[in-house]
């Protein structure tokens, strides 16, 4: 039964999840850890950060940490990366010969700027998700790992955002001034 929960699930996330892994990161928090209750959120938020180190789209990636942490088996890995992967290969298949023979064609062009604010959306929430009291701190309890956080994401915001460094570059500063502040 699990197995069909954790396949009908990520089909849902792999279906939904436009824009990329951390768009489907506030999806995958959501199910995973408010409605199935199979991750605490400190466990999610180790996944993510998992996720992120190893090779791979994060989606992916979080999929098949939360499919072997859901059932304890290897089957719930390829469950889970197997059901995120899927709607996102059928639809390629479905719609390149379309999309190739009618890419110019107005209907078309609108829903794709229909589609970049809702990316961005989601990339916002993933972002805001991430922002908590496991990751961050917390301006009460623990002064200093949120005043920490909050100077790491605003330098790194800053030369990301004003003075585009390279983003290799900015997470080995951020683990540099991880290491000498933690």
């Amino acid at each position: 039964m699990i197995y069909l929960q954790l396949f009908l699930t990520f089909f849902k996330i792999g279906l939904f999840g436009f824009g990329g892994g951390y768009a489907m990161l506030s999806l995958i928090q959501n199910e995973v850890v408010a409605n199935h209750h199979w991750l605490s959120t400190q466990e999610f938020a180790d996944i993510v950060a998992i996720s992120q180190m190893t090779p791979g789209p994060i989606g992916i990636n979080a999929a098949t940490y939360v499919g072997f942490t859901a059932t304890g088996s290897v089957w719930g890995s390829v469950t889970a990366t197997l059901a995120v992967i899927l709607p996102s290969f059928i639809l390629m298949l479905a719609i390149s010969k379309f999309l190739l023979s009618y890419r110019k064609h107005p209907t078309v062009t609108a829903i794709f700027s229909g589609l970049r604010p809702a990316i961005i959306g989601l990339l916002a929430a993933a972002a805001l998700a991430l922002m908590n009291e496991e990751n961050f701190g917390s301006p009460t309890k623990d002064t200093q790992t949120f005043a920490t956080s909050t100077l790491l994401f605003i330098a790194t915001f800053i030369g990301a955002y004003r003075f585009k460094f390279h983003p290799v570059a900015l997470i080995i500063a951020a683990g540099i001034a991880g290491l000498i502040a933690y």
